[in-house]
């Protein structure tokens, strides 16, 4: 049975790392028709083979490294951040056999908040200060947009009354949770683009000042591995966002198509938004999302009270 969940995760890794190709695909292809030009169109037909060209020159470049690098933490934190974003599609309630568990969302959690020190070691192991400062603000941001992410989900398995995603599946066959807390979708979907460093919140990445953020140093097969475990991430949070609010099964067609539409979302406010400034992303998080968090929580919590008295 091990075994079987060994090649069938194996499997998925697969799909995800070609997903992830020609997600890069999409966006580039999305940014170019909304400024108006064409994207990549001339590798393969309409540019199909332009993901993995770009990855064969990424991985055959020759590496360069910082003298005055934390050699070792500086080479390994881009295979730990990727490790980490590939990790999380355990969670994801699929039935062939997968690795689904009773704890999937405290899983979630922790897996999410392993990500802010690929980020932070990242930065410092590097040596540079655009890599350090890109890194610090990085570190700041994701802490902060977890609380809200982990408020909404808290709200979310006292409704469900469990910590498996799999109960989402069975409790929206009538009604979508989106349709009952919308603002929490939005809420949702926008501490996501936080989590994952996107347009309008991607300080750790700020051309003008940061220079690159954190990758700043990396070249070659590390800035690759950084690429894919953030495209990795939005994928995830993409499907993720469907489990949660818009209630399709893994298992079906629908749940895929709603899957890319999302991330298109993504590729499309980074198409339409310029970048917030820090204090303002700060002030939505802490004096914005947050609030409103806490009172759906308490909501959902007086809900649930009101129910059990009803009932018993």
């Amino acid at each position: 049975m091990m075994v079987i969940s060994i090649v069938n995760y194996v499997i998925l890794v697969v799909c995800v790392l070609v997903s992830v190709a020609f997600v890069t695909l999409l966006e580039r292809k999305g940014l170019g028709y909304i400024q108006i030009r064409k994207g990549p169109n001339k590798v393969g037909y309409m540019g199909l083979l332009q993901p993995f060209t770009d990855a064969l020159k990424l991985f055959t470049k020759e590496p360069t490294f910082s003298v005055v690098s934390n050699f070792l933490v500086y080479y390994m934190s881009p295979v730990f951040s990727l490790f980490i974003s590939l990790l999380m599609w355990v969670v994801l309630p699929y039935k062939v056999g997968l690795l689904s568990f009773n704890l999937s969302m405290l899983f979630f959690l922790c897996c999410l908040s392993f990500g802010v020190y690929s980020i932070m070691v990242a930065g410092w192991s590097s040596n540079c200060k655009y890599s350090l400062l890109g890194g610090l603000r990085a570190v700041a941001q994701t802490i902060s947009y977890e609380v809200s992410l982990a408020l909404i989900l808290l709200s979310f398995i006292i409704l469900v009354g469990g910590l498996n995603f799999e109960l989402f599946n069975k409790y929206q066959e009538s009604v979508w949770f989106i349709l009952i807390s919308a603002p929490l979708a939005f809420i949702w979907f926008s501490s996501c683009l936080a989590e994952t460093n996107r347009t309008p919140f991607d300080f750790s990445e700020g051309e003008s000042e940061l220079v690159s953020g954190f990758n700043t140093e990396y070249s070659s097969g590390g800035f690759a591995l950084i690429f894919m475990a953030e495209y990795a991430s939005i994928l995830f949070m993409s499907s993720l966002f469907v489990v949660i609010f818009l209630g399709s099964n893994p298992n079906e067609m629908f749940f895929y198509m709603k899957c890319v539409f999302i991330a298109f979302m993504f590729i499309w406010v980074r198409g339409t938004l310029p970048r917030f400034r820090y204090d303002k992303l700060m002030y939505l998080a802490w004096k914005s999302y947050l609030p409103v968090a806490i009172n759906y929580l308490m909501f959902f919590v007086s809900l649930k009270f009101f129910i059990f008295i009803i009932y018993s």
